[in-house]
């Protein structure tokens, strides 16, 4: 998809995690535009048709646009889900509420983001959303750096999927096709 090997950038650039690499996605390019969020949005609940889940969110700030485009989707084809936002920590006012949103005990989730590095941040915030008592039945991304996060995601025992890799957006050719 050209929107997303738009959004790449080579070149020394530090990390959210601390580190340096020289390979960028800014997913957000992708996920806050039109095409890119409809075509996100798609394909996740293409992916997630057999799947019993009631909610769909994850990580803030990556997780936002792709939450609000795939509860817009869902609602419009009949696959209703609620979405939740996980905030780093507890805000300090109001509520205090890490996570935002109508996510019930019992829940049976998708946890999803937009670029995966080493997989910290999807990790703290399945911790936030087990500890307020649902279930992350699977976690989503649209790209997978390859720096160690789907390993780490998969040895804590999470199904994960990317539609993009590291490889594929840097390789001779088209990435895969849209669904």
């Amino acid at each position: 998809m050209p929107l997303v090997r738009a959004a790449c950038r080579t070149g020394a650039v530090t990390l959210a995690a601390g580190r340096t690499s020289d390979f960028y996605v800014d997913g957000k390019q992708v996920t806050l535009s039109p095409a890119g969020a409809y075509w996100f949005g798609v394909w996740i609940l293409q992916t997630l048709a057999d799947a019993d889940i009631t909610a769909l969110g994850g990580p803030s700030i990556g997780a936002d646009p792709i939450t609000g485009a795939v509860v817009t989707l869902g609602h419009q084809s009949g696959r209703p889900l609620r979405g939740f936002l996980v905030r780093p920590a507890p805000k300090a006012h109001g509520l205090r509420r890490q996570i935002e949103g109508p996510l019930e005990r019992g829940d049976r989730v998708t946890v999803v983001e937009d670029v995966v590095t080493t997989g910290r941040s999807l990790l703290q915030a399945i911790a936030a959303v087990e500890a307020a008592g649902a279930q992350v039945v699977r976690v989503l991304a649209l790209v997978d750096r390859g720096e160690g996060g789907a390993t780490a995601l998969r040895a804590a025992g999470y199904e994960f999927e990317a539609v993009f890799t590291r490889a594929d957006l840097t390789e001779a050719g088209a990435p895969p096709p849209p669904p």
